[in-house]
Protein backbone atom coordinates (compact mmCIF):
# COMPACT_ATOMS: atom_id res chain seq x y z
CA UNK A 1 0.00 0.00 0.00
CA UNK A 2 1.23 3.41 -0.74
CA UNK A 3 1.62 5.06 2.41
CA UNK A 4 2.42 9.01 1.00
CA UNK A 5 -0.83 9.28 -1.41
CA UNK A 6 -3.94 10.98 0.91
CA UNK A 7 -3.31 14.08 3.23
CA UNK A 8 -7.39 14.65 4.76
CA UNK A 9 -6.59 16.96 7.73
CA UNK A 10 -2.01 20.61 11.52
CA UNK A 11 2.96 23.27 14.67
CA UNK A 12 9.61 24.08 17.48
CA UNK A 13 6.83 25.53 20.14
CA UNK A 14 5.75 29.24 20.62
CA UNK A 15 4.26 30.07 23.88
CA UNK A 16 2.61 33.04 22.61
CA UNK A 17 2.73 35.19 26.53
CA UNK A 18 2.78 38.69 25.78
CA UNK A 19 5.73 40.72 26.89
CA UNK A 20 5.28 43.62 29.25
CA UNK A 21 5.07 46.71 26.94
CA UNK A 22 6.06 49.73 29.94
CA UNK A 23 9.44 50.52 30.54
CA UNK A 24 11.12 48.40 33.44
CA UNK A 25 13.38 50.46 36.18
CA UNK A 26 16.12 49.12 38.42
CA UNK A 27 17.78 51.18 40.97
CA UNK A 28 20.88 52.03 39.58
CA UNK A 29 24.30 51.59 41.62
CA UNK A 30 26.82 54.09 42.17
CA UNK A 31 29.45 54.72 40.45
CA UNK A 32 33.24 54.95 41.42
CA UNK A 33 33.83 58.38 39.95
CA UNK A 34 35.86 60.72 41.99
CA UNK A 35 33.49 63.34 40.89
CA UNK A 36 30.96 61.54 43.17
CA UNK A 37 27.75 61.23 40.25
CA UNK A 38 26.48 58.47 39.28
CA UNK A 39 28.36 57.33 36.24
CA UNK A 40 26.19 57.01 32.78
CA UNK A 41 25.05 53.65 31.85
CA UNK A 42 24.75 52.70 28.14
CA UNK A 43 22.12 52.59 26.84
CA UNK A 44 20.46 49.37 25.23
CA UNK A 45 20.50 48.25 21.92
CA UNK A 46 18.59 45.78 19.57
CA UNK A 47 19.66 44.34 15.68
CA UNK A 48 16.72 43.91 14.05
CA UNK A 49 15.73 41.92 10.90
CA UNK A 50 14.80 42.21 8.43
CA UNK A 51 17.05 44.88 7.80
CA UNK A 52 16.10 48.42 7.34
CA UNK A 53 14.87 48.55 3.06
CA UNK A 54 15.17 45.30 2.62
CA UNK A 55 13.52 43.60 -0.63
CA UNK A 56 11.93 40.38 -1.45
CA UNK A 57 10.91 39.32 2.18
CA UNK A 58 8.84 36.37 2.44
CA UNK A 59 5.43 36.69 3.46
CA UNK A 60 6.24 34.25 6.36
CA UNK A 61 9.13 36.83 7.75
CA UNK A 62 9.38 37.40 11.34
CA UNK A 63 10.82 40.40 13.13
CA UNK A 64 13.88 39.31 14.40
CA UNK A 65 15.17 40.97 17.60
CA UNK A 66 19.22 40.40 19.11
CA UNK A 67 19.26 42.52 22.09
CA UNK A 68 22.19 43.96 23.69
CA UNK A 69 22.22 45.11 27.11
CA UNK A 70 18.48 45.05 28.04
CA UNK A 71 14.94 43.16 26.78
CA UNK A 72 12.29 44.40 24.40
CA UNK A 73 9.87 46.30 26.31
CA UNK A 74 7.77 46.99 23.38
CA UNK A 75 7.18 46.19 19.43
CA UNK A 76 4.77 47.78 16.74
CA UNK A 77 4.65 46.24 13.37
CA UNK A 78 2.37 48.37 11.00
CA UNK A 79 1.44 47.99 7.30
CA UNK A 80 1.98 51.06 4.21
CA UNK A 81 -1.47 51.86 5.29
CA UNK A 82 -0.62 52.50 9.03
CA UNK A 83 -2.95 49.76 10.15
CA UNK A 84 -1.41 47.60 13.12
CA UNK A 85 -0.10 43.81 12.47
CA UNK A 86 -0.95 42.00 15.44
CA UNK A 87 2.29 39.52 16.83
CA UNK A 88 3.46 37.33 19.56
CA UNK A 89 6.97 36.93 20.75
CA UNK A 90 8.79 33.41 20.70
CA UNK A 91 9.28 32.00 23.91
CA UNK A 92 13.14 32.59 23.45
CA UNK A 93 13.00 35.63 22.77
CA UNK A 94 14.35 35.43 19.52
CA UNK A 95 11.35 37.53 17.43
CA UNK A 96 8.39 38.42 16.72
CA UNK A 97 5.66 36.19 14.84
CA UNK A 98 2.84 37.78 13.16
CA UNK A 99 -0.41 35.97 13.54
CA UNK A 100 -1.30 35.60 10.36
CA UNK A 101 0.79 35.71 7.15
CA UNK A 102 2.15 39.45 5.68
CA UNK A 103 0.70 40.47 2.55
CA UNK A 104 2.80 40.00 -0.83
CA UNK A 105 4.40 43.17 -2.43
CA UNK A 106 3.61 45.30 0.49
CA UNK A 107 5.76 47.56 2.69
CA UNK A 108 5.66 47.25 6.47
CA UNK A 109 7.80 49.03 9.52
CA UNK A 110 8.90 47.09 12.42
CA UNK A 111 9.66 49.81 15.85
CA UNK A 112 11.29 48.01 18.17
CA UNK A 113 11.55 49.53 22.07
CA UNK A 114 14.56 47.95 24.37
CA UNK A 115 14.88 48.88 28.06
CA UNK A 116 18.08 48.23 29.60
CA UNK A 117 18.28 47.47 33.68
CA UNK A 118 19.11 51.09 34.52
CA UNK A 119 15.57 52.29 32.87
CA UNK A 120 17.44 53.87 29.92
CA UNK A 121 15.31 52.60 26.42
CA UNK A 122 16.72 52.49 23.21
CA UNK A 123 14.02 52.30 20.06
CA UNK A 124 14.99 50.55 16.30
CA UNK A 125 12.99 51.06 13.41
CA UNK A 126 13.26 48.61 10.11
CA UNK A 127 10.87 48.84 6.89
CA UNK A 128 10.64 45.86 4.12
CA UNK A 129 8.99 45.02 1.40
CA UNK A 130 7.81 41.71 0.87
CA UNK A 131 8.23 39.35 -2.38
CA UNK A 132 5.68 39.09 -5.06
CA UNK A 133 3.72 35.65 -5.25
CA UNK A 134 6.43 32.86 -5.78
CA UNK A 135 5.74 31.35 -8.99
CA UNK A 136 7.64 28.38 -7.29
CA UNK A 137 5.90 25.15 -6.82
CA UNK A 138 3.97 24.61 -3.13
CA UNK A 139 4.67 21.99 -0.55
CA UNK A 140 1.39 20.70 -0.09
CA UNK A 141 0.87 20.13 3.93
CA UNK A 142 -1.86 18.62 6.05
CA UNK A 143 -2.72 19.35 9.51
CA UNK A 144 -4.18 16.30 11.25
CA UNK A 145 -5.33 18.23 14.01
CA UNK A 146 -9.17 19.75 13.42
CA UNK A 147 -10.15 22.33 15.12
CA UNK A 148 -13.56 22.53 17.95
CA UNK A 149 -12.81 18.54 18.92
CA UNK A 150 -12.17 16.58 22.12
CA UNK A 151 -9.29 13.79 21.44
CA UNK A 152 -8.01 11.35 23.18
CA UNK A 153 -4.85 11.81 25.24
CA UNK A 154 -2.50 10.03 22.85
CA UNK A 155 -3.93 12.09 20.44
CA UNK A 156 -0.74 14.01 18.08
CA UNK A 157 -0.51 17.07 16.21
CA UNK A 158 0.38 15.33 13.21
CA UNK A 159 1.58 17.28 9.99
CA UNK A 160 2.16 15.61 6.70
CA UNK A 161 4.05 16.88 3.55
CA UNK A 162 3.90 15.88 -0.63
CA UNK A 163 6.55 15.84 -1.12
CA UNK A 164 8.53 15.12 1.53
CA UNK A 165 10.52 18.00 3.46
CA UNK A 166 14.50 17.14 2.75
CA UNK A 167 16.42 17.21 6.05
CA UNK A 168 18.26 20.40 5.09
CA UNK A 169 14.94 22.52 5.43
CA UNK A 170 13.82 20.52 8.40
CA UNK A 171 14.42 22.97 11.18
CA UNK A 172 13.15 25.94 9.20
CA UNK A 173 10.11 24.24 8.53
CA UNK A 174 9.80 22.66 12.10
CA UNK A 175 10.52 26.74 13.45
CA UNK A 176 6.89 27.44 11.54
CA UNK A 177 5.02 24.73 13.35
CA UNK A 178 3.69 26.57 16.79
CA UNK A 179 1.64 24.48 19.53
CA UNK A 180 0.69 25.72 23.16
CA UNK A 181 -1.28 24.16 25.63
CA UNK A 182 -3.03 25.33 28.72
CA UNK A 183 -2.51 24.12 31.00
CA UNK A 184 1.29 23.78 29.91
CA UNK A 185 1.99 20.51 29.17
CA UNK A 186 5.66 21.05 26.97
CA UNK A 187 6.40 18.84 24.10
CA UNK A 188 8.57 17.85 20.87
CA UNK A 189 8.71 17.80 17.10
CA UNK A 190 10.17 14.40 15.38
CA UNK A 191 10.18 13.80 12.12
CA UNK A 192 9.75 10.46 10.18
CA UNK A 193 12.70 9.61 8.50
CA UNK A 194 11.62 10.29 4.96
CA UNK A 195 10.35 13.91 6.03
CA UNK A 196 6.72 12.85 4.97
CA UNK A 197 5.05 13.52 8.47
CA UNK A 198 6.06 15.03 11.44
CA UNK A 199 4.74 14.16 15.03
CA UNK A 200 4.51 16.44 17.85
CA UNK A 201 3.81 15.15 22.04
CA UNK A 202 4.67 15.59 25.14
CA UNK A 203 6.58 13.09 26.87
CA UNK A 204 3.77 11.27 28.57
CA UNK A 205 0.04 11.48 27.48
CA UNK A 206 -1.94 14.81 27.63
CA UNK A 207 -3.88 15.45 30.88
CA UNK A 208 -7.06 15.60 30.10
CA UNK A 209 -9.51 19.01 29.79
CA UNK A 210 -5.48 20.23 28.49
CA UNK A 211 -6.19 23.01 25.95
CA UNK A 212 -4.29 22.62 22.25
CA UNK A 213 -3.74 25.35 20.47
CA UNK A 214 -1.92 24.64 17.04
CA UNK A 215 -0.31 26.37 13.86
CA UNK A 216 1.38 25.38 10.93
CA UNK A 217 2.50 28.70 9.65
CA UNK A 218 4.20 27.62 6.23
CA UNK A 219 2.30 29.77 3.47
CA UNK A 220 5.25 31.53 1.41
CA UNK A 221 7.71 29.70 4.04
CA UNK A 222 11.09 28.99 1.83
CA UNK A 223 11.51 25.30 1.50
CA UNK A 224 15.39 24.93 0.61
CA UNK A 225 15.44 26.08 -2.93
CA UNK A 226 12.77 25.51 -5.09
CA UNK A 227 9.65 25.13 -2.98
CA UNK A 228 7.34 27.46 -0.78
CA UNK A 229 4.81 26.20 2.22
CA UNK A 230 1.64 26.28 0.99
CA UNK A 231 -1.05 27.49 3.80
CA UNK A 232 -1.62 29.05 7.24
CA UNK A 233 -3.59 26.39 9.23
CA UNK A 234 -4.81 26.88 12.96
CA UNK A 235 -6.78 24.45 15.12
CA UNK A 236 -8.13 24.94 18.84
CA UNK A 237 -8.99 21.83 20.59
CA UNK A 238 -9.21 20.13 23.85
CA UNK A 239 -8.34 16.68 25.23
CA UNK A 240 -10.99 14.51 26.87
CA UNK A 241 -11.02 11.65 29.33
CA UNK A 242 -8.35 8.86 29.50
CA UNK A 243 -9.54 5.80 26.97
CA UNK A 244 -7.06 3.25 25.92
CA UNK A 245 -7.52 -0.47 23.97
CA UNK A 246 -5.18 -3.21 24.32
CA UNK A 247 -5.63 -5.92 22.14
CA UNK A 248 -3.27 -8.85 23.00
CA UNK A 249 -3.25 -11.69 19.92
CA UNK A 250 -1.90 -14.21 22.84
CA UNK A 251 -5.49 -14.50 23.95
CA UNK A 252 -7.66 -13.16 21.54
CA UNK A 253 -9.31 -10.49 23.96
CA UNK A 254 -9.31 -6.63 23.24
CA UNK A 255 -9.42 -5.04 27.36
CA UNK A 256 -10.68 -1.24 27.43
CA UNK A 257 -9.91 0.99 30.19
CA UNK A 258 -11.20 4.50 31.15
CA UNK A 259 -9.35 6.44 33.68
CA UNK A 260 -6.80 3.47 34.31
CA UNK A 261 -9.82 1.25 35.09
CA UNK A 262 -10.66 -2.00 33.07
CA UNK A 263 -14.25 -1.26 31.63
CA UNK A 264 -14.70 -4.60 29.75
CA UNK A 265 -12.98 -7.24 27.95
CA UNK A 266 -13.71 -8.11 24.17
CA UNK A 267 -13.30 -11.48 22.25
CA UNK A 268 -11.51 -10.48 18.83
CA UNK A 269 -10.17 -11.86 15.33
CA UNK A 270 -7.22 -10.52 14.14
CA UNK A 271 -5.18 -11.00 10.67
CA UNK A 272 -4.64 -14.15 9.37
CA UNK A 273 -1.05 -15.68 9.12
CA UNK A 274 -1.55 -14.26 5.29
CA UNK A 275 -2.72 -10.95 6.18
CA UNK A 276 -1.47 -9.84 9.65
CA UNK A 277 -2.01 -7.28 12.00
CA UNK A 278 0.51 -4.97 13.48
CA UNK A 279 1.45 -5.06 16.79
CA UNK A 280 2.58 -1.69 17.91
CA UNK A 281 1.42 1.71 19.45
CA UNK A 282 -1.24 2.92 17.09
CA UNK A 283 -4.15 6.01 17.75
CA UNK A 284 -7.29 5.87 16.74
CA UNK A 285 -7.93 8.18 13.54
CA UNK A 286 -10.75 8.26 11.89
CA UNK A 287 -14.52 6.54 13.06
CA UNK A 288 -17.10 5.68 10.55
CA UNK A 289 -20.59 4.34 11.22
CA UNK A 290 -20.78 2.87 8.20
CA UNK A 291 -17.99 2.52 5.40
CA UNK A 292 -17.23 0.70 2.48
CA UNK A 293 -14.17 -1.71 2.62
CA UNK A 294 -12.45 -2.18 -1.26
CA UNK A 295 -10.05 -4.13 -1.89
CA UNK A 296 -9.69 -5.33 -5.34
CA UNK A 297 -6.88 -3.45 -5.81
CA UNK A 298 -5.21 -4.92 -3.67
CA UNK A 299 -2.94 -8.39 -4.62
CA UNK A 300 -3.84 -10.04 -1.17
CA UNK A 301 -7.95 -8.51 -1.24
CA UNK A 302 -10.04 -8.92 -3.65
CA UNK A 303 -13.41 -8.05 -2.15
CA UNK A 304 -15.96 -5.27 -1.36
CA UNK A 305 -18.38 -5.44 1.95
CA UNK A 306 -19.96 -2.80 3.77
CA UNK A 307 -19.33 -2.44 7.62
CA UNK A 308 -20.56 -0.83 10.57
CA UNK A 309 -18.71 1.12 13.51
CA UNK A 310 -15.68 1.10 11.91
CA UNK A 311 -12.40 2.84 13.77
CA UNK A 312 -8.77 3.25 11.58
CA UNK A 313 -5.66 2.56 13.17
CA UNK A 314 -3.32 2.43 10.08
CA UNK A 315 -3.30 4.08 6.54
CA UNK A 316 -2.59 0.83 5.38
CA UNK A 317 -6.22 -0.16 6.13
CA UNK A 318 -6.58 -1.83 10.20
CA UNK A 319 -9.61 -0.97 11.68
CA UNK A 320 -11.40 -2.28 14.63
CA UNK A 321 -14.83 -2.77 13.33
CA UNK A 322 -18.01 -4.92 13.73
CA UNK A 323 -18.08 -8.20 12.09
CA UNK A 324 -20.93 -10.47 12.61
CA UNK A 325 -19.49 -13.11 10.23
CA UNK A 326 -16.98 -13.78 12.38
CA UNK A 327 -18.46 -13.80 15.91
CA UNK A 328 -17.84 -17.69 16.21
CA UNK A 329 -13.94 -17.32 15.43
CA UNK A 330 -13.41 -14.23 17.37
CA UNK A 331 -11.75 -14.93 20.95
CA UNK A 332 -10.00 -18.56 19.73
CA UNK A 333 -9.40 -18.22 15.71
CA UNK A 334 -7.45 -15.03 13.49
CA UNK A 335 -9.47 -15.07 10.45
CA UNK A 336 -9.41 -11.21 9.14
CA UNK A 337 -7.28 -9.25 6.37
CA UNK A 338 -5.88 -7.30 9.33
CA UNK A 339 -8.39 -5.68 11.35
CA UNK A 340 -9.48 -6.26 14.75
CA UNK A 341 -12.89 -8.01 14.38
CA UNK A 342 -15.64 -7.83 16.96
CA UNK A 343 -19.06 -8.35 17.45
CA UNK A 344 -21.87 -5.67 16.22
CA UNK A 345 -22.84 -5.53 19.86
CA UNK A 346 -19.12 -4.66 21.03
CA UNK A 347 -18.57 -2.73 17.65
CA UNK A 348 -21.14 -0.51 18.95
CA UNK A 349 -20.61 -0.39 22.27
CA UNK A 350 -16.92 1.26 22.02
CA UNK A 351 -18.00 3.57 19.51
CA UNK A 352 -19.99 5.16 22.12
CA UNK A 353 -16.54 4.88 24.36
CA UNK A 354 -13.66 6.08 22.09
CA UNK A 355 -12.44 8.95 20.30
CA UNK A 356 -9.95 9.87 17.96
CA UNK A 357 -6.54 9.86 19.50
CA UNK A 358 -7.33 7.18 22.27
CA UNK A 359 -4.29 4.58 22.28
CA UNK A 360 -4.69 1.13 20.70
CA UNK A 361 -1.75 -1.21 21.95
CA UNK A 362 -1.90 -4.53 20.07
CA UNK A 363 0.97 -7.48 20.64
CA UNK A 364 2.17 -10.34 19.91
CA UNK A 365 1.13 -10.71 16.01
CA UNK A 366 4.16 -11.50 13.46
CA UNK A 367 4.71 -8.11 11.73
CA UNK A 368 5.32 -5.10 13.82
CA UNK A 369 4.08 -1.64 13.02
CA UNK A 370 5.78 0.41 10.33
CA UNK A 371 6.75 3.93 11.23
CA UNK A 372 4.25 6.19 9.71
CA UNK A 373 2.08 3.94 8.76
CA UNK A 374 -1.35 5.48 11.18
CA UNK A 375 -0.10 8.17 13.45
CA UNK A 376 2.99 5.99 14.63
CA UNK A 377 3.95 8.71 17.28
CA UNK A 378 3.75 6.51 20.27
CA UNK A 379 5.34 3.43 19.02
CA UNK A 380 8.87 4.46 19.95
CA UNK A 381 10.77 5.69 23.68
CA UNK A 382 10.76 9.49 24.34
CA UNK A 383 14.66 9.37 23.45
CA UNK A 384 14.00 7.79 20.12
CA UNK A 385 11.53 10.09 19.71
CA UNK A 386 13.38 13.16 20.58
CA UNK A 387 16.12 11.94 18.36
CA UNK A 388 14.09 12.75 15.16
CA UNK A 389 13.81 16.46 15.70
CA UNK A 390 15.36 18.79 13.70
CA UNK A 391 16.07 21.63 16.23
CA UNK A 392 17.35 21.09 20.13
CA UNK A 393 14.58 19.71 22.03
CA UNK A 394 14.63 21.47 25.55
CA UNK A 395 16.67 19.86 28.46
CA UNK A 396 15.06 18.45 30.99
CA UNK A 397 12.17 17.78 29.00
CA UNK A 398 11.33 13.58 30.28
CA UNK A 399 8.35 11.21 30.76
CA UNK A 400 7.21 11.12 34.51
CA UNK A 401 5.79 7.70 33.81
CA UNK A 402 7.47 4.10 33.41
CA UNK A 403 9.30 4.46 30.01
CA UNK A 404 6.67 1.43 28.93
CA UNK A 405 3.17 2.11 30.94
CA UNK A 406 0.56 -0.08 31.05
CA UNK A 407 -2.16 0.85 28.42
CA UNK A 408 -4.46 1.24 31.18
CA UNK A 409 -2.42 3.80 33.31
CA UNK A 410 -3.87 7.53 33.28
CA UNK A 411 -2.40 9.94 31.39
CA UNK A 412 -0.61 12.51 32.87
CA UNK A 413 2.32 14.47 33.65
CA UNK A 414 4.14 16.34 31.74
CA UNK A 415 0.78 12.91 0.79
CA UNK A 416 -0.42 14.22 0.36
CA UNK A 417 -0.08 11.53 3.63
CA UNK A 418 -0.05 7.91 2.85
CA UNK A 419 -3.73 7.10 0.85
CA UNK A 420 -5.88 5.58 3.05
CA UNK A 421 -6.72 1.88 2.46
CA UNK A 422 -10.22 0.49 2.41
CA UNK A 423 -8.93 -2.56 2.83
CA UNK A 424 -10.12 -3.33 6.14
CA UNK A 425 -11.31 -6.93 6.91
Amino acid sequence: MDLRRRLTLLAVTIAATPLALGGCTADQKSGAATSGHAKAAAAPSVALTPTDRSRDVPISAEVGTRVTGGKVTAVRLTDDKGAAVPAAPREDGSGWVPTRPLQNSRTYTAEVTVTGDSGRTSTQKTTFTTMAKSTKPAVTSVLYFTDNQTFGTAMPVTVAFDPAIPKEARADVQRRLFVKTDPPQPGAWSWLEDGSQVYYRAPDFWKPGTKISVRAGLEGLPIGKDAVGDADRTAVSKIGRQVSIDIDNATKQMSVFRDGKLLKRIPVSLGKPSTPSSSGKMVIMEKFDRTTFDTRNDPNGGYVVDVDDAQRLTWGGEFIHSAPWSEGEQGYTNTSHGCANVSATAADWLMGITKVGDLVTVKGTEVPLTPGNGWTAWNTSWDEFVKGSALPVPAGLRPTQSATPHPGAVAGGSSPAPAPSASGG
